[in-house]
């Protein structure tokens, strides 16, 4: 079953047991819908309680009764179940379902690959592992001298035009001077 990553403990909260949780999720209330949550070590711990400090969430999971406890699970990431996700509506998707499509401009240049979306700011960022240069014959592997820096483009409607679930490819119009080509 697979399983996506949905937060990490932070911190404690409290002497009963409480974690603070850096949230993965674009949806501050995912918790609230889960019974359970994983560790990475597939360990199953039930959600005994889900509040809220302004808009930190702090979990009261099974198995860490004190303060202690809470101390030694700081670090630990938390997974959901796949099936659990729910349902989007037609044009939406999940960062998971379009991470290795091909990312290329309007003009139909391939910019690179689609590493990653970071989801954890104001904006989306697409991080995308650029086009190896023609000629580099590897050796960006080897000394990192040629190696191409992620592009970070800014998930804006305007410059993300359409993402081709069938193709497998982001279009992409970027402004001028955003990057080096």
């Amino acid at each position: 079953m697979e399983r996506i990553k949905i937060g990490k403990i932070t911190a404690p909260v409290g002497l009963k047991g409480e974690v603070r949780i850096l949230s993965f999720s674009e949806d501050p209330y995912r918790f609230e819908d889960l019974e359970y949550v994983y560790y990475s070590d597939g360990q199953k711990a039930g959600i005994q309680n889900v509040r809220y400090k302004g808009t930190q969430v702090i979990l009261k999971l099974e198995g860490i009764e004190d303060r202690n406890a809470s101390e030694a699970a700081r670090g630990r990431e938390l997974f959901m179940d796949a099936e659990d996700l729910p349902e989007l509506e037609d044009g939406q998707y999940y960062v998971r379902d379009i991470v290795g499509f091909s990312v290329v401009s309007v003009d139909g240049e391939v910019l690179g690959e689609l590493k990653d979306v970071l989801t954890d700011r104001a904006q989306d960022l697409y991080v995308v592992r650029p086009v190896r240069s023609e000629g580099s014959g590897g050796s960006d592997e080897s000394d990192g001298s040629n190696k191409k820096k992620d592009l970070l483009i800014p998930g804006a409607g305007e410059i993300i035009r359409s993402v081709d679930i069938e193709e497998k490819v982001i279009t992409v119009d970027l402004p001028d001077g955003l990057i080096d080509l």
